[in-house]
């Protein structure tokens, strides 16, 4: 496993409930400022067997990225159950939701 994907695992696992991060940010943090589709990969191909909360990553608009209507919903339902509001279009407010870790 590269240092790259060592570190978004351990950036993605560090969200807690009722936050979010986006792709952008999360490959910011682990080394590849231009790195956000990697991360999308590793959630996508990682998730399950690291158990990471991949429902609290989102797009740099603040919406769900997911295209499938099913996985669309689990992870809108995941997240309303953390209590983050989704607002109109989908939008989740970046100022009061997204978390930061290196503060």
């Amino acid at each position: 496993m590269t240092p790259f994907t060592e570190n978004v695992i351990r950036i993605i696992r560090s969200i807690p409930p009722g936050k979010v991060m986006t792709y952008g940010q999360i490959s910011s943090l682990a080394g590849s400022p231009r790195g956000a589709r990697q991360v999308v990969r590793i959630l996508h191909s990682m998730s399950r067997k690291h158990q990471l909360p991949w429902h609290r990553v989102i797009n740099s608009k603040g919406q769900i990225a997911l295209k499938d209507e099913e996985s669309y919903q689990e992870q809108l339902y995941m997240l309303e159950g953390e209590g983050v509001e989704i607002g109109l279009h989908g939008v989740i407010d970046l100022d009061k939701y997204r978390y930061h870790p290196e503060e």
